[in-house]
């Protein structure tokens, strides 16, 4: 009886891992909004890494055994952001591209508490006298994300983290602080 059970359990695990298998390989995450401020001013808010935290959803407060650094330059290509402790794990973003006015491309390395590599673009487009902002992050799913996909949808889960953040940045490009669960006009 206890081989057929540990025949059974190898059955199902191999299952689960040809099903995980074949779960995507590539995700994509987007969401757009309307800032009410010129692209310009939206431009800098991404492209220099010191005001990013300002709406950025990801932020943390200040807490015993967080740290922050910034490194090179203070915007643009090479500006680099560094976080460790917390509850937010230990990563870096670090500027690629931009274009000003136009397009921001970020690297983002997570290292704890799952290491991963991804990319987030921001595409500005004048729109009804402001911006119409697009956030997206792509990167490779891992077999933790394969995993993790069965039971979390990231693209609903991040989504909303995507909105918050598009509706501070719209705020603070208005002069107004960001508000807590405030909702952007997302599309």
């Amino acid at each position: 009886m206890a081989i057929k059970l540990a025949i059974a359990a190898l059955v199902l695990v191999a299952a689960l891992g040809a099903f995980v298998a074949t779960r995507p390989d590539h995700f994509r995450i987007e969401r757009n909004a309307h800032v009410a401020a010129p692209p310009a001013t939206v431009f800098a808010l991404i492209n220099d890494l010191h005001r990013f935290d300002t709406w950025n959803p990801f932020r943390s407060e200040p807490a015993p055994g967080v740290t922050k650094s910034w490194d090179g330059p203070n915007e643009g290509p090479g500006a680099s952001f560094s976080y460790a402790g917390g509850e937010s794990g230990d990563g870096r973003l670090t500027i690629l591209e931009s274009q000003p006015g136009e397009r921001v491309v970020i690297k983002l390395e997570f290292f704890k508490p799952f290491e991963a590599t991804n990319q987030a673009t921001f595409t500005l487009t004048p729109e009804n006298g402001g911006t119409r902002v697009s956030w997206a992050m792509e990167g490779e799913n891992t077999l933790m994300g394969k995993v993790m996909s069965l039971v979390v949808n990231m693209d609903t889960m991040l989504g909303k983290n995507f909105e918050q953040g598009l509706a501070n940045m719209d705020a603070i490009a208005r002069g107004a602080a960001p508000a807590s669960g405030a909702s952007a006009q997302a599309r």
